[in-house]
């Protein structure tokens, strides 16, 4: 299978899940996007199409303390930092996209961070 095969399932799978989820003001969409080196999340409010907040281990303060941004421990960190970002601003609840990606390793690492740092999904 191609890696182009692969974008094209991921996509195909994103679209189904995106039909059925959408972020509020009060529960907002996280995103997760990643990519060969790093890993990316936002925190979206669907009904006025903006993002509320982000993080990445493209950040000054992770890429000092972080030996490569698409490992777990990356993950980790971006999550942390993402639901630190979300709680700041209020936010508690939010709707998990994993973005077409699969459950597992650096999604899952993130999620379990956000989780613990005290976001609710």
């Amino acid at each position: 299978m191609h890696l182009q095969d692969k974008e094209l399932l991921r996509k195909k799978r994103h679209r189904r899940v995106r039909y059925k989820i959408s972020g509020t003001a009060e529960r907002p969409r996280l995103n997760v996007s990643r990519s060969i080196q790093h890993i990316y999340v936002q925190l979206i409010d669907d009904t006025t199409g903006t993002t509320i907040a982000s993080a990445s281990s493209l950040e000054p303060t992770l890429r000092s303390e972080l030996k490569s941004g698409g490992n777990v421990e990356a993950a980790i960190a971006v999550g942390k930092l993402a639901a630190e970002r979300a709680l700041a601003k209020g936010i508690t609840s939010i709707v998990f996209d994993r973005g077409g990606y699969k459950y597992h390793g650096r999604v899952q690492a993130l999620a379990d961070s956000a989780r613990e740092a005290g976001l609710k999904f």
